[in-house]
């Protein structure tokens, strides 16, 4: 087993990152092997508290250096970073421990800005003491979790436009995406192959004006209950960062009942560009579930009988209950990262629709167990 460390854990990047180890360890209980790996999570506040961090770094083999500071008062950026890289450092020496660390670094360490000096300076530090270190520089990072109107230009158009308010995309402007699930990944492989030196993964050259574009199709596809083309994976990451913000208010989603003297028509799901389709018996007192999706868009819908369906945020959270009946038949659609599960409270057996945007491969089912009810 492999000791893990994530610093900056509630950030964007430490949440995606921790949520993939915790993926790999929940798949290989599942198939009754050994967990890969023990899993650190550190925030901010532990660096003021040299003891837990100290107790943190002992016997890591390897640190997923995410904390920082990117905004505030010039002169505390700039200190900030360094600050930070030392006190790692320090933690590190104390405890006896020479972990691989990976870096995530900046494509604005090479300006002359007190952010890019801080982050720059930072790097060198923790050069200076890994044995094996890698400098992961990364572009514009988008994704589920990220923070609106804190340096993330995506979060904050996907906040605007779901809340209806002015947006401004400044012609010409540019960014080059990359989505924090992706950066994670990389970010793992590196330290658990001990890949050293400069990692540069490309981002997604998106025009600013482009981006906003295509979040508003989104929204207003989305809004009418259609799901928008699915079929490109870059379009799947930058929904599932949009409509992780619609949760928890905005369902479940009514459908539109057609009725005649023939009885009642509905529209299920509608677009995504393809998916599956499968339905299900479940027995009353009997739930169905229980784990989270990396990257899949899922939708449950009861046709026939009662049910709770029950999300949580992984790795902790609050849950949120949804009562839904075959009798109003309303859709919840799935977060990704967020584990879940449909339980038949009811006293006859429970029908419900799944779709879900790809087709399921048992080779590679995206599909991780993880019960709702613990944290």
């Amino acid at each position: 087993m492999r000791r893990i460390v994530v610093t900056g854990a509630g950030g964007l990047l430490g949440w995606h990152a921790a949520v993939r180890l915790h993926a790999s360890n929940c798949a290989a209980r599942f198939k009754g092997e050994p967990e890969p790996f023990a899993i650190v999570r550190v925030d901010h506040s532990t660096f003021s508290d040299p003891i837990s961090l100290r107790k943190a770094v002992v016997e890591a083999d390897a640190v997923l250096h995410f904390a920082g500071v990117n905004r505030g008062p010039n002169d505390d950026v700039e200190r900030a970073n360094p600050a930070i890289a030392e006190a790692l450092v320090s933690a590190c020496r104390e405890a006896g421990s020479c972990p691989h660390i990976v870096y995530a670094n900046s494509t604005h360490a090479l300006s002359d800005t007190p952010y890019g000096r801080s982050k720059r300076r930072a790097g060198e530090i923790l050069s200076d003491f890994a044995p094996s270190f890698t400098d992961l520089i990364l572009p514009h990072i988008f994704g589920e979790g990220a923070r609106p109107f804190y340096n993330n230009v995506t979060a904050t158009f996907v906040h605007q436009v779901i809340y209806g308010e002015p947006s401004n995309a400044s012609p010409g402007a540019e960014v080059q995406l990359l989505h924090a699930g992706e950066a994670a990944r990389i970010a793992i492989h590196a330290a658990v192959e001990g890949v050293a030196g400069v990692v540069r993964p490309p981002g997604r050259h998106t025009p600013v004006a482009e981006l906003l574009a295509r979040i508003e199709d989104f929204h207003c596809a989305y809004e009418s209950n259609v799901f928008p083309d699915l079929s490109d994976a870059f379009n799947v990451e930058l929904f599932n960062s949009y409509r992780i913000v619609l949760y928890p208010h905005r369902f479940p989603r009514t459908l539109k009942l057609n009725v005649d003297a023939r009885g009642v028509l509905f529209e299920a799901a509608k677009g995504g560009g393809g998916g599956q389709t499968f339905l299900s018996w479940t027995d009353p007192g009997i739930t169905r579930g229980n784990h989270f999706h990396l990257q899949k868009v899922e939708r449950f819908l009861v046709l026939e009988g009662e049910a709770i369906i029950r999300i949580r945020r992984v790795l902790g959270g609050p849950i949120w209950e949804y009562r839904v009946r075959g009798q109003q038949p309303a859709a919840v659609d799935m977060p990704t990262l967020h584990t879940h599960s449909i339980e038949n409270v009811g006293s006859k057996p429970l029908l419900t629709l799944f779709w879900t945007h790809d087709v399921f491969d048992p080779t590679a089912p995206d599909t991780y167990a993880d019960p709702v009810g613990e944290n």
